[in-house]
């Protein structure tokens, strides 16, 4: 007698909740999609002006649902500033994992960081106020600012020590090169006339020429990038605020 044909089991519904590392994803990624849209408005109008409830209008979401992420703006703020310093600090570790002069080293640092400040984020860490941070995170935010001009000294006492670079005195130097560099986050328009890149070609000429014992700067394509990732478009228009130098 031939055996009744075996029924496979019911298959399980499919779970209603996503795997862990798909929920932390999915959520890291609204979390940066409110920064995107929260640096953009506080750059175009300015941090006081801005209102989490427009920011909540720009992501087409209710301001209940920000507090599912950040605890209010000034928090936002914050993380805004934290994504533009984490940037500089990828591009600082990427040029210190490379090898070069210090006057290589420092064009790389030149380059990467006149791109930096063609984007939002980069923007953030000279066009917000650090009065308007907690005094804990403003107090991090001075830290990191401390560690981007000691790097930018670094290099340039490194070259002079090399012989790559003329003598000077870093500090001065730095304060140079990096005001000049803070500016741009201040000025530059994506619908200028010229792209970052060629802002950063250029800026890597000007600032570094004077300083160097011989020949005018080669870009190579082997300087840092800002990652894609983090780059977000911005309008033009609202008022600007003041920034500081890296010191």
């Amino acid at each position: 007698m031939a055996s009744a044909p075996s029924i496979p089991p019911p298959s399980a519904p499919p779970s209603p909740w996503l795997p862990f590392e798909s929920r932390r994803r999915a959520r890291d990624e609204k979390r940066e999609a409110v920064l995107r849209a929260a640096v953009q408005l506080f750059l175009e109008q300015g941090y006081h002006r801005v209102t989490l409830n427009e920011v909540a209008d720009r992501l087409n979401i209710t301001k209940p649902a920000l507090y599912n992420y950040f605890r209010g703006k000034d928090e936002i703020l914050f993380e805004c500033w934290s994504m533009g310093a984490e940037l500089v600090d990828n591009v600082i570790t990427e040029i210190a994992a490379g090898g070069g002069s210090g006057l290589a080293k420092l064009r790389k640092l030149v380059h990467a960081y006149a791109g930096l400040m063609a984007t939002d984020f980069g923007a953030s860490l000279v066009r917000f106020d650090l009065r308007d941070l907690a005094e804990r995170n403003a107090g991090v935010a001075r830290t990191a600012k401390k560690r981007i001009d000691a790097t930018f000294r670094r290099y340039i006492a490194a070259g002079i020590a090399d012989g790559s670079i003329r003598p000077c005195d870093p500090k001065l130097a730095a304060f140079a090169i990096a005001g000049s560099l803070n500016w741009i986050g201040h000025w530059y328009r994506r619908d200028g006339g010229l792209s970052p890149t060629a802002i950063a070609d250029e800026f890597t000429v000007r600032l570094t020429e004077g300083l160097a014992t011989e020949g005018r700067p080669q870009m190579t394509k082997k300087t840092p990038r800002v990652p894609k990732g983090r780059n977000s478009g911005r309008k033009t228009t609202g008022t600007k605020r003041t920034g500081g130098g890296t010191g």
